[in-house]
């Protein structure tokens, strides 16, 4: 029974179950039909941001591999010779620790903005919004305003509507398979991959370019919000880091209820109404298609369209504005200000974050600062473990892998130490260019019947010559029974 004020309920016939299906009756679906999501443009301060994000994140995507350092591309992950150049610092597979770092810092960082303000890494600046926001501007562009893309669709196919379709298309098909090369061209260095797809070489950069040039327009073009709301992993877990103090987009329901539609010129607080007006253009702006005023969403992703919609729209009837808005449950509930809300900002569980955060951050600096630009690696040469040679003496063989990982050559020197008599009587020194890496074999040799048999640890010491790096590595000399 409804009570005055209360909206009207809606109610649902429920249809008789039949207890066999018989071969005359059509199989229903499984799945709930999904609708395509018409999203109406909008201008407003979140709009504006969004527009920045996509600006700020494609600059530095496409733009970042053109840059050099010196005389090679500033940022590279060339998977081919196993080096990884970032800006100064050249990154080898032993530096793997870095990237875990890198990993963690992020996976904390995104933890951290989740708890304080919900999802805005998804509203702002997550790769499949950025290129769902470029795509649909485009279509916007080709297609016209939500009701003209409407009745374009649900049209037959004129002439316009080829053109248009088509015009769109090919747009969406540049922006993917350009997305895709600058992608790999973070793989493979992007002058000398441009040179081979245009001269339709490489077979293996070929396949991936248009692997994520497919990607790109299959997501941004076609899945889009099914991405967000199925897809996702993030919109599944998200609500563990949530709590009543997050900040999130938030519907005034004593505000805004009963909602209904009015004249300007009376009163409508006479009349029961709230400030909401039900014109749904919160619902028209959305990008994944869903009324905010049915409160808080696993969908919602945070991207404040529906505040500048219903902004708007509180200008024009000169009502207050703030009737969707960011802001906390805690804040909705209790009528908290802007100040009460950033106090509680400040609660346990941020700190925590944030202290974890700074550390790691200070900690993986620091390892970068005093990072020795020099790699070795010692391994052993099986062939000949241990030989007796002229002159009465042992010797034992290895093989050094020798790593400079700075931007000019350095020339390096090789001494050893551990056991008495213990001599190098291969080159002591030689040199490495920039960025390269260099085997060298290294003979060591004791006076024969000076040493027990069995393992004797001996210590490698190699020294840039010139500079205050080097490296120690140990192994074993054997002595034979």
């Amino acid at each position: 029974m409804n009570t005055p004020g209360d909206k009207p309920r809606k109610v649902i016939p429920i249809a008789p179950i039949a207890s066999e299906p018989s071969a005359q009756q059509g199989s229903s679906s499984l799945y709930e039909a999904q609708k395509k999501v018409y999203p109406r443009s909008i201008s407003g301060f979140f709009a504006r941001w969004r527009w920045a994000m996509v600006f700020l994140t494609q600059a530095v995507f496409y733009g970042l591999p053109w840059l050099e350092w010196g005389q090679r591309q500033m940022v590279l992950f060339d998977l081919g010779a196993r080096r990884f150049y970032m800006f100064g610092l050249v990154l080898y597979p032993q530096d793997f620790i870095y990237l875990t770092g890198l990993l963690i810092i992020s996976a904390l960082s995104l933890f951290l903005f989740t708890a304080v303000a919900g999802r805005l890494w998804c509203g702002f600046a997550c790769p499949q919004t950025v290129y769902t926001e470029i795509f649909m501007w485009i279509e916007h562009k080709v297609e016209g305003e939500r009701s003209a893309r409407v009745r374009l669709d649900n049209g037959p196919w004129t002439l316009e509507k080829v053109w248009k379709k088509s015009l769109k298309q090919t747009l969406w098909v540049l922006i993917s398979f350009w997305t895709g090369f600058t992608f790999v061209g973070y793989f493979v260095p992007i002058r000398q991959l441009g040179v081979e797809l245009a001269a339709f070489q490489g077979s293996w950069q070929m396949f991936w370019v248009l692997f994520y040039g497919l990607a790109t327009y299959g997501n941004a073009g076609f899945l889009r919000e099914q991405v967000c709301k199925y897809m996702c992993p993030y919109a599944r877990f998200q609500s563990a880091m949530f709590d009543k103090d997050t900040l999130i987009v938030t519907y005034d329901e004593a505000r805004g209820e009963p909602r209904g539609p009015r004249i300007k010129t009376v009163d409508y607080k006479a009349k029961g109404l709230g400030d909401c007006i039900d014109c749904t253009l919160c619902v028209q702006v959305c990008p994944v298609g869903i009324d905010i005023r049915d409160g808080l969403q696993y969908e919602c992703i945070g991207c404040g369209l529906c505040v500048d919609a219903c902004d708007s729209v509180m200008d024009k009837m000169h009502y207050p504005r703030g009737l969707i808005r960011f802001s906390t449950q805690n804040a909705v509930a209790k009528g908290w200000g802007k100040a009460e809300i950033f106090r509680h900002v400040l609660r346990p569980r941020v700190l925590i974050y944030t202290g974890i955060l700074v550390a790691l951050c200070i900690g993986m600096l620091a390892s970068l600062v005093v990072r020795t630009p020099l790699k070795v690696d010692v391994v052993r040469d099986r062939a000949a473990l241990s030989r007796i040679v002229a002159g009465g003496k042992l010797e034992n063989i290895y093989r050094l892998q020798v790593m400079n990982a700075t931007e000019t050559t350095h020339r390096y020197r090789i001494s050893a130490s551990g056991l008495d008599g213990l001599e190098l009587v291969s080159e002591p020194e030689f040199e490495i260019e920039a960025a390269q890496s260099r085997w060298v074999p290294v003979n060591l040799r004791i006076p024969y019947g000076s040493a027990e048999p069995g393992s004797h640890p001996v210590q490698f010491e190699i020294q840039a010559v010139g500079t205050d790096a080097k490296v120690r590595e140990k192994s074993v000399f054997l002595v034979p029974r």
